[in-house]
């Protein structure tokens, strides 16, 4: 058996447990020496990250935390949020995650849904008190959780007084609640077991073919769900990654040089960046042990993906994933470049991908229609009991509002959203395609394409992009002579044109958000 496929039979077979305490207990004990997390001067091994948690669970649980608990946190990606992590999962607690970055509105919602009975913090963290607007959002809750803080110093003692760890039976308890974005309205909460999160972690490990001598990067929120998918990765296979707190090129590129990080990525925003490091200075590897880009949340334009081949001379893997099920098609390194350009990849093993038309009846190859999921690393449904059942047909699938379609060999193609298509004149427009040929003029440096209301029309098509670096902004006849040239149908090229230096995106996985541009350019004609 050669080392790559040992790695792959250990990996498969740590993949067995059921809980993530399980996974732990497994890895620590086959490589308990070896680092699993790194952030700046600091590190952890896989033991020690078994012992730190055990100790934080104790002192977890002299606080009164227990089994079925709902612990909420909002906390940044440094390895004391980790080892509490893991330290609630040795406790068979429920665990709530909130990106550091929401504010009161979106923690009051996720604090008083939950039933959450304790709320952890990080105090002061990028000049924000997180402490007094916890304790602020508390007074004013009927069942007010125990707010304490943990950025520095985490809860301790002895892990003798902790009665033992989950059964592997307790794998399928709903154990972790994320939250959707809610941008437009009340976000909804995504119950995840651990054996959810532990297959979507297992589909996004076996696609990209790691080993470990690899040196993985976490430059997004771990309150994110893509936090515990990439740790299961790093369980899996033995190998370590660089922690971020905070993102920002170039100022990373230090530590990603200094640790020698051979993955990077988290989504297209990401690529992009890297990307516009490296045409700094073409002729030096931005990060010399760099092999290969990987992420997914948001759509990948072919056009970014050969850049990034060509000028970077990395490899970049795409995938795609959502709150309710972390991963679900992923680009491995041995596929077609067309297939690496132009698709998401293809489902891991136990996922089912169905492509539907209006009515939820399935459609053949190569047919655009909604995309439904069916499979282990779907979520278990969501708080509100209303909109479990409308999330899922009659036959178990969950109903994403995606669109896409399906090649014979597996691969996913994503063409865009529901909520995304324009109706103009009567006409359906895929804003994804016209947005992934505006990403060919060398001006732009993202687009996003949007459709705004009007009399004549029903809906207008209006390109919204981001000028390239030091770029003369494109005008809207040049873009529109682009499309056409293109192929693109005539009644598809925009009517409105609006250029930005930079367009508004999310803080997880730096996702365009759409209704802010709706909002800022729906009133001009």
């Amino acid at each position: 058996m050669t080392a790559v496929n040992d790695v792959t039979a250990t990996a498969r077979a740590l993949g067995a447990s059921r809980t993530f305490w399980g996974l732990l207990e497994a890895r620590s004990t086959r490589t308990p020496d070896r680092p699993v997390l790194i952030q700046e001067d600091r590190s952890l091994t896989f033991g020690e990250l078994r012992e730190g948690a055990e100790r934080v669970a104790a002192g977890l649980y002299e606080m009164g935390v227990r089994a079925g608990s709902v612990v909420a946190w909002q906390l940044p990606t440094r390895l004391e949020t980790v080892l509490l992590s893991f330290a609630l999962t040795r406790l068979g607690a429920v665990q709530t995650p909130v990106i550091p970055f929401h504010r009161d509105r979106e923690v009051r919602f996720a604090l008083r849904e939950s039933g959450a009975a304790f709320f952890a913090v990080p105090g002061v963290w990028r000049g924000f008190d997180h402490t007094a607007m916890a304790e602020r959002i508390a007074a004013g809750l009927p069942d007010p959780p125990r707010v304490f803080e943990a950025y520095d110093a985490l809860p301790d003692g002895d892990p003798a007084v902790l009665p033992p760890p989950p059964g592997a039976e307790s794998g399928d308890d709903v154990r972790w609640i994320y939250w959707t974005s809610g941008t437009t309205s009340d976000p909804k909460g995504v119950l995840h077991t651990d054996r959810s999160l532990i297959a979507g972690g297992s589909c996004l490990a076996h696609a990209l073919k790691l080993d470990a001598d690899d040196v993985g990067s976490m430059a997004f929120p771990y309150a994110h769900v893509a936090g515990p998918d990439y740790t299961v990765m790093l369980l899996l296979y033995g190998f370590p990654a660089v922690l971020f707190e905070r993102f920002a090129l170039p100022d990373a590129l230090a530590e990603y040089r200094r640790h020698g990080v051979t993955v990077a990525g988290g989504s297209t925003a990401f690529y992009a960046m890297f990307l516009a490091e490296q045409r700094k200075d073409p002729g030096r590897p931005a990060v010399p042990s760099l092999r290969l880009l990987a992420g997914g949340g948001a759509p990948k334009p072919p056009e970014l993906y050969h850049a990034v081949v060509r000028e970077m001379g990395v490899q970049l893997t795409h995938g795609y994933g959502m709150t309710e099920a972390p991963m679900i098609t992923m680009g491995a390194p041995d596929d077609t470049p067309d297939h690496l350009a132009r698709t998401e990849g293809r489902p891991g093993e136990g996922m089912e991908v169905r492509i539907t038309d209006g009515r939820g009846a399935p459609l053949p190859y190569g047919v655009e229609g909604e995309v439904r999921l069916r499979g282990e690393a779907v979520c278990r449904g969501y708080l509100d009991a209303a909109a479990s059942a409308a999330a899922f047909d009659a036959d178990g699938f969950l109903i994403t509002g995606d669109l896409g379609r399906l090649q014979e060999s597996g691969h996913l193609t994503l063409t865009g959203r529901l909520k995304d298509i324009i109706i103009r004149k009567g006409e359906n427009i895929s804003a994804r395609e016209i947005e992934d040929l505006l990403h060919t003029h060398p001006g732009v440096a993202d687009a996003a394409v949007i459709g705004l209301p009007d009399a004549q029309r029903g809906e207008r098509v209006c390109a919204v992009v981001e000028r390239a670096p030091g770029a003369v902004a494109p005008t809207l006849a040049e873009l529109a002579a682009l499309l056409r040239s293109a192929g693109l149908a005539v009644h598809k090229v925009p009517e409105q044109l609006e250029v930005v230096d930079a367009l508004p995106r999310n803080e997880t996985l730096r996702k365009v958000l759409k209704y802010k541009l709706r909002e800022r350019f729906g009133g001009t004609a």
